[in-house]
């Protein structure tokens, strides 16, 4: 594609108008239109502060290769899976799974959506448990906390209190719960977090499965600065994590594939940004 037709892509994908992308650069919408007919290319200046307005790097600007890719936001659909997992864990007897199932999909639905999305948000806990029980953890705390480690952090009125499961499935949510106090720095507040996480090894499986599904979907997810401050967590904390996961024998199958999984992503965004 012409660097014009970048731009625009670009423009509309952001749902900008060239009156507003103008704007946010201090020109005229004449400049900006003159730009996508290919009239004129943007100065040096112009192309970097483009960049940033429009949150990508130069170089998906000045990219002129076709790219006829389709994607897509969501592989499976979220109710397949929820008959899966339900189905799984009857069929084990796990009884704070298939309360967990039914809790997390109704707390859920007064929550958003997958960030930039209109998937539903349960997508996120039933394709974690579908993740789990593909490595073939089949722990009835676990599955349960995986379908609730997002509940009391995200919506609102539910507490630890509420949920409909026993005691260890209760405190694997609270770990995986980040909470934010004021005053408190985020470095701060993300060392205490995974500290609590790494001193639990089904806490700190749950926590990587939950990376992992998220690296997935960062691409579209996250602004360009979201998924350099995303690298750079996963760079600093997830090594020790995974390490937990991997001393501990019962898991030791799960650290190879999530390790490989996390790294591989790894590599490929810092390679493409």
């Amino acid at each position: 594609m012409s660097i014009g037709t970048n731009i625009r892509k670009l423009r509309e994908e952001r749902g900008f108008k060239q009156e507003q992308l103008a704007e946010k650069l201090g020109l005229t919408f004449q400049a900006i239109s003159s730009w996508e007919r290919d009239e004129y290319i943007p100065e040096t200046q112009n192309l970097i502060n483009l960049a940033k307005a429009l949150d990508v790097s130069v170089d998906s600007i000045l990219d002129d290769r076709k790219c006829n890719f389709t994607t897509k936001k969501a592989i499976y659909d979220w109710e397949h899976m929820k008959t899966f997992v339900k189905t799984t864990a009857a069929h084990l007897n796990m009884t704070d799974t298939l309360k967990a199932l039914d809790f997390a999909t109704e707390a859920h639905k007064k929550g958003k959506p997958r960030k930039n999305s209109d998937i539903p948000y349960i997508y996120h806990p039933l394709n974690m448990a579908c993740h789990a029980l593909s490595m073939g953890i089949r722990e009835d705390a676990i599955i349960a906390a995986i379908m609730l480690h997002d509940v009391v952090e995200d919506i609102d009125g539910v507490e630890l209190a509420d949920l409909p499961v026993g005691d260890e499935a209760r405190e694997l949510v609270r770990l995986m719960t980040k909470i934010k106090v004021p005053g408190v720095s985020r470095k701060e507040t993300l060392d205490a977090y995974y500290d609590g996480l790494a001193s639990n090894p089904k806490a700190a499986l749950i926590k990587c499965i939950d990376r992992v599904n998220n690296m997935t979907t960062m691409s579209w997810g996250l602004s360009r600065y979201g998924i350099f401050r995303y690298i750079d967590e996963v760079d600093t904390y997830y090594p020790r994590l995974l390490k937990v996961v991997k001393d501990t024998p019962e898991y030791n199958d799960a650290a190879w594939l999530l390790k490989y999984q996390m790294e591989s992503m790894l590599d490929i965004y810092k390679r493409l940004i």
